[in-house]
């Protein structure tokens, strides 16, 4: 596991609080489980990986459905113009996000995910898919998709959690537990329900953390879903990790 940060690492950081909504986004708006905007030239993700199932729809079903190839699910959307603050890589305003909505227990956690970067005025421009695959029944676990939403972001100041002041090299941290936002956010500290686990990149630099999604997906008893990038390296590698309660 990474070192832990050290006192003074532990600063408040300016973060994006989603506050997801129920409504019905376009494919041009921020939101939470809404339509991509998509390029009509790019396939759609599927994930065909042989170990993700789910136990389906029927309550006490406890005999696992192991689809086969099924088609990624649209997780979140997040447009530059509603994260004022959060760094966007040169040329791009659109940050997206989709995963396996099924069980996956070959992998860090339930998910499979997916991380991608775009420009709006270039998809548009190119053209953009008019809509995409939808997860049928048993291709997908009713407690890893999100209700369809808008957002309506905020700039709040994020403190880091207890968990990490608690884990400072030197055991002096004193984090302020009511600065700490637990919610799905851009920016900031991860809402960490257990111990820190910094990913590194490829090139041994701590990656700084991209996104918490928290309290509006299920995952079951997840804490939270937390990416992670690496802003020193040229083609801003991205990992993720995810806890329980």
């Amino acid at each position: 596991m990474p070192e832990a940060l050290t006192t003074t690492e532990l600063s408040a950081r300016q973060a994006v609080v989603l506050n997801a909504e129920p409504g019905s986004p376009g494919a041009r708006e921020s939101s939470l489980g809404g339509p991509p905007l998509w390029p009509a030239d790019e396939p759609w993700p599927y994930c065909a990986q042989e170990e993700h199932w789910t136990y389906g729809s029927e309550s006490g079903n406890t005999e696992p459905i192991v689809p086969g190839a099924v088609p990624m699910v649209p997780i979140l959307q997040l447009f530059a113009r509603d994260a004022p603050g959060l760094e966007f890589p040169e040329g791009k305003d659109v940050l997206q996000v989709v995963w396996c909505a099924l069980n996956h227990d070959d992998g860090p956690f339930l998910v499979s995910p997916r991380l991608y970067w775009r420009n709006e005025a270039q998809v548009v421009a190119d053209g953009a898919q008019a809509g995409t695959p939808v997860a049928r029944e048993g291709e997908y676990d009713e407690y890893n998709v999100p209700e369809v939403s808008v957002l309506a972001p905020t700039v709040v100041r994020d403190l880091p959690s207890g968990w990490e002041t608690w884990n400072s090299r030197d055991g002096e941290g004193e984090g302020d537990e009511d600065g700490h936002v637990i919610a799905s956010k851009a920016g900031g500290w991860p809402a960490w329900t257990q111990p820190p686990n910094w990913p590194d990149c490829a090139e041994g630099h701590r990656m700084e953390h991209l996104l918490t999604l928290t309290g509006d997906i299920q995952l079951g008893d997840c804490g939270g879903v937390y990416f992670f990038r690496c802003r020193r390296c040229p083609e801003q590698p991205w990992d993720w990790r995810g806890d329980c309660h």
